[in-house]
């Protein structure tokens, strides 16, 4: 059999189809070229940047031509240097309450030498490379300023929208709201009412209509509408004014106090940077949802890679600095305009820069239209952005990590004390929170069928021995007692204490049972004696083949082999207690379990004793999951078949959990073809209870590096005798025939040609098993429906590098699967 297949080193034609030859070279004079993708979404982009920009420069109080300036160069200048290369920048809703503020102190001039300052800091910042330090901000104070800015935003446009003028802060517009009220102007209303109407309900109209409606932005259609309204009824409202350019004003020297104008540069560079590098982190996770961006259809590097947030950092900064000298607004990116870029379907930065393009357009001809807008409108528009600032999914995200505190004293500390004050006493009382709950343990004890529990909660530290002793005395002698410890930290004079109670109570003839996240290595209390005493394998630890270390009698009389010089245990480390060890599972492979091995239960038996430290340190954290899935079955979201290798770990390769995968194990990862010959109905029985039972959405084959079935399968010789192995290893034959079929190109791997043979043929294997797959007919009834996916993988157990199937038309390709936010 293995004479029919030639190894990659023999054939140098198969060596060539792997290997395509290099393009010729471009000639001399290459086309600047734009996908119609970003030419249709830079246009999406400019409709909802155009209104939003004339909005936010009004609430700002600065020339409405900022706004356009900070538009057209986020876009084109951002754009093009910036590392997140989806990313829309522009005046943003989160930084009003700023520039307004400096607006105010120090006049325009002033202000846009602030934004060139804050810019040249984001340069500085992006030179030393701490972008990632940004994102150490934690989320309830980010989601706390911004709300706290939306509030301020609403409230001021709520007096335009009723006709008047803002006030200075909040308080003031509060106190001047009541007035305002009693003599609002009904044109206004009318207008603003009629704008939040549209803006409201277009997104919501129903039907096949609605879905081509909806293609025009609501921002557009919303100002479009009532500056149309207002025309046809012939309203008197004050509108846009835009000056002649030649009028517009540019950056002066920064004149104020020193102290001042620094803390005016510090927290306009912290909200831009800040505000743009989460946008960047959510932009990818949007970017991660389109696989057309993930790799390109040729099966070489993904379309658009992640985020450098250090280049985003740059990016802005220049963007900054350009602004500001040239009369703008600052620059930040906009999470509205960056879903908007990515979801109307751009591949590159072009759709960015050409929206600033346009916007350069519109600035320069379309004056005479935009004049039309009325204020109202616009005020409107911003209010709508403002109150969105306000979320009420981050709203219940902060309240079930236990953070509203610190989300509730930011919001407060931004609307009436300022952006850089709220931010400030956010992080203080977010410090103040983590604080207590390193300080705070709660430790509680009951008694349950003669069995005393003494719960730890929380980090056990000096500051808990107190409460740790009294609860602990309250244990009566001689009883069995557990301690369950459910904390990841336990300092040196809590473990002393726990230590020497355990010995008392010990001595005195009662037992002590210790579970739950003992993780700190040197403060771990000595494992309770019985079965599985000496094992000191943890759940989710450093491993070498699962080593546990006995007693030196048990290693004296040859129950296990000794360690090897220079390889000891590894200790225990804290881990994040949600992913299944099934790694322990191989422990029971040295023999069956009885009475005939050192210890008439059999406790130092490697099953016994990972079964024995599965329920003293696993159980205890998977038990409440484990009983919600035996009350509402499993609900697998995929079937997963791969090889019987012990070194493949499904749960370890796919970071999945009790519940999460329906897996089918057996040499060489084969699923049979489902005909009478050649049909196994073991596999088969597992794909259609898979399919048309649990209803799974994917179907997974995962090979891997070294199989031992592919290995056979090279090179077995025809004849002989038919053992079990070689009737089931006919199920690969198809794998070898198409390995060996010329007519097809052979499946590779990104970056390099496979190692020899036998990583090709596991590589085909997975290709042709997917083969087999379709053939069956609940799969193939299921794809039809467009209620299943196939996928391949190919784990390479040396590299612990997992390989994706990316295209399986005219060559298939196992490309990188790599880190991802």
């Amino acid at each position: 059999m293995s004479a029919c297949v030639p190894t990659r080193t023999s054939d140098s034609t198969r060596a060539r189809r792997a290997h395509p030859p290099h393009s010729p070279p471009s000639g001399p004079h290459r086309r600047f070229r734009v996908a119609g993708a970003d030419v249709s979404a830079s246009i999406a982009v400019f409709l909802i940047a155009l209104p939003l920009s004339l909005g936010i420069a009004l609430a700002t109080g600065a020339p409405l031509q900022a706004g356009l300036v900070a538009a057209a160069v986020g876009g084109i200048v951002a754009g093009c240097v910036g590392g997140s290369p989806l990313q829309v920048s522009g005046p943003a809703a989160g930084l009003t309450v700023v520039t307004a503020d400096l607006i105010q102190r120090y006049g325009w001039r002033t202000t846009c030498a602030v934004t060139v300052l804050a810019g040249l800091t984001q340069l500085g910042l992006g030179c030393l490379r701490v972008a990632r330090t940004a994102l150490a901000v934690s989320p309830a104070i980010v989601h706390g300023m911004l709300a706290g800015i939306g509030v301020t935003i609403a409230v001021a446009q709520l007096h335009i929208v009723l006709g008047g003028t803002p006030q200075s802060s909040v308080l003031a517009n509060l106190r001047a709201l009541p007035a305002q009220l009693a003599g609002l102007q009904p044109a206004a209303v009318a207008v603003s009412t009629l704008t939040l109407s549209l803006l409201l309900l277009w997104p919501r109209i129903p039907g096949r209509a609605g879905r081509l409606l909806r293609k025009v932005p609501a921002a557009l259609v919303a100002v479009a509408g009532a500056t149309a309204a207002a025309s046809l009824a012939g309203l008197t409202l004050p509108k846009v004014d835009l000056p002649s350019w030649r009028s517009h004003a540019l950056a002066g020297l920064p004149e104020g106090p020193a102290l001042g104008v620094a803390a005016a540069v510090l927290t306009t560079t912290l909200v831009c940077s800040v505000q743009s590098l989460l946008g960047a982190v959510a932009v990818d996770k949007l970017i991660s949802s389109r696989a057309d961006l993930i790799s390109s259809p040729t099966g070489r590097a993904p379309r658009v890679g992640r985020s450098d947030l250090d280049r985003e950092l740059l990016g802005q900064g220049a963007a900054n600095i350009v602004s500001g000298a040239l009369g703008g607004l600052p620059v930040a990116g906009v999470a509205v305009r960056s879903s908007a870029n990515v979801q109307s379907g751009a591949v590159s930065r072009n759709s960015t820069m050409l929206h600033g393009v346009l916007v350069v357009i519109a600035a320069l001809l379309m004056v005479p239209v935009l004049e039309l807008i009325p204020l109202a409108s616009l005020a409107a528009l911003v209010m709508a952005v403002g109150i969105q600032m306000v979320s009420l999914h981050h709203i219940r995200t902060v309240t079930r990590h236990r953070e509203v505190l610190v989300y509730a004293v930011t919001t407060l500390g931004v609307v009436f004390l300022g952006v850089l004050q709220g931010v400030t006493l956010g992080i203080a009382v977010a410090v103040a929170v983590a604080l207590n709950r390193l300080t705070h343990t709660r430790i509680t004890h009951h008694e349950q069928r003669g069995v005393h529990h003494v719960h730890v909660r929380g980090q056990l530290t000096f500051l808990a021995v107190p409460r740790l002793s009294r609860a602990l005395h309250l244990v009566p002698h001689g009883t069995p007692v557990v301690v369950e410890l459910d904390g990841s930290f336990m300092d040196h004079a809590a473990y002393e204490t726990l230590q020497d109670w355990q010995k008392t109570h010990t001595a005195q003839g009662g037992t002590v049972e210790l579970t739950g996240r003992r993780l700190n290595a040197a403060a771990t209390a000595p494992a309770p004696t019985g079965a599985g005493a000496d094992c000191r394998c943890r759940p989710w630890t450093p491993w070498r083949n699962h080593q546990c270390e006995l007693p030196r009698s048990a290693r004296a009389s040859g129950s296990e082999s000794p360690e090897q010089p220079g390889e000891p245990s590894a200790p225990p480390t804290p881990q994040e207690p949600h992913e299944p060890n099934e790694a322990s599972d191989t422990a029971g492979s040295a023999g069956p379990v009885g009475p005939a091995g050192p210890g008439a239960d059999g406790s130092h038996h490697p099953l016994v004793r990972g079964i024995s430290a599965f329920q003293r340190n696993t159980a205890p954290l998977v038990r409440g999951e484990l009983a919600r899935l035996a009350r509402e079955g499993q609900q697998p979201t995929q079937l997963f078949l791969t090889c019987a290798d012990s070194r493949l770990v499904t749960s370890m390769i796919t970071s999945s959990g009790p519940g999460d995968l329906f897996v089918v194990r057996n040499v060489g990862n084969l699923v049979p073809p489902p005909d009478e010959e050649n049909g196994d109905d073991s596999v088969g029985a597992a794909i259609e209870y898979a399919v048309d039972v649990l209803k799974v959405r994917s179907i997974t084959v995962c090979g891997h590096s070294g199989c031992g079935a592919m290995q056979a399968l090279l090179g077995s010789e025809p004849g002989g005798r038919q053992t079990p192995l070689k009737r089931w290893l006919r199920h690969g034959l198809p794998s070898l025939e198409r390995m060996a079929d010329d007519g097809r190109p052979w499946a590779r791997l990104a970056g390099r040609s496979p190692a020899d043979a036998v990583e090709q043929l596991c590589l085909t294997n997975v290709v042709q098993q997917l083969d087999h797959l379709r053939a069956h007919e609940s799969v193939a009834r299921a794809l039809r429906a467009g209620a299943l996916e196939l996928h391949g993988l190919y784990f390479h157990v040396g590299e612990a590098q997992t390989y994706l199937l990316t295209g399986n038309d005219g060559g298939e390709l196992f490309d990188h699967v790599g880190h991802r936010v």
